[in-house]
């Protein structure tokens, strides 16, 4: 008998309790600078060296960071479903916490790219300047979508979402777009767990179960309960 697949979208809030601070609790700011200066293209344009000095500032304090409980129960569901993580965060949390498939939506931390050729991307071993360059001589670049930029691997998150047995959803607002707009095509009446501490200010459907807790108390108690099912 084949395993159920289990689909997991996970936000800012399960990374917030290892330490990783999100901008949407802070009136918009991210570490003290406005988002437009350090997540958007014309942030880039206008201030190259602020930008790339903001990313290796989150770089180290990612280094210092750890996988929480609820990244490590995430890995545990893997003995008994399949389990594909979709995740907004670019920290590598969940690959240090040994999950196997995880597609980051919104890029990852540590990697670089060139800005002449998205799809020449190196991994960040050290602080980036202005100055340095990938192989075509593009300028590195973080390799992170910015609000305003396409997102490209959309489309492969919505074939895992519509192949999932179950969905949960962790430590997510479901206001960005258009990772917002997943859920939608999640397959009609599967089981929908969506854990955080604030109630969702969007309109649910009757097949989810809310479970208004902080992701390291909310996912380990779910985990225990799919596992005792499976």
């Amino acid at each position: 008998m084949s395993k159920k697949n289990i689909v997991i979208l996970t936000g800012a809030g399960i990374s917030q309790e290892s330490g990783i601070p999100t901008f949407r609790d802070s009136n918009g700011l991210w570490e003290n600078h406005d988002v437009k200066e350090v997540a958007t293209p014309e942030g880039w344009r206008q201030n190259p060296e602020l930008l790339l000095r903001f990313y290796n500032e989150r770089r180290a304090l990612l280094k210092a960071a750890n996988p929480n409980a609820a990244h490590h129960a995430l890995k545990k569901l893997e003995e008994k479903y399949e389990v594909n993580i979709i995740t907004q965060n670019i920290d590598n949390l969940h690959e240090r916490a040994g999950s196997s498939n995880i597609l980051h939506l919104h890029g990852e931390l540590n990697k670089v790219r060139s800005v002449k050729n998205p799809s020449l991307i190196y991994e960040a071993s050290g602080d980036i300047h202005l100055g340095d360059t990938a192989q075509d001589g593009g300028q590195l670049r973080p390799h992170i979508v910015w609000f305003g930029e396409e997102v490209p691997l959309m489309e492969k998150a919505t074939e895992l979402m519509g192949a999932a047995d179950i969905l949960i959803i962790i430590g997510t607002s479901m206001v960005v777009h258009p990772a917002a707009g997943l859920i939608h095509f999640a397959p009609k009446g599967i089981q929908i767990y969506y854990i955080d501490p604030k109630i969702p200010s969007i309109k649910t459907p009757k097949n989810l179960t809310f479970i208004q807790e902080k992701a390291t108390i909310g996912v380990t108690s779910l985990v225990e309960k799919l596992m005792t099912e499976a």
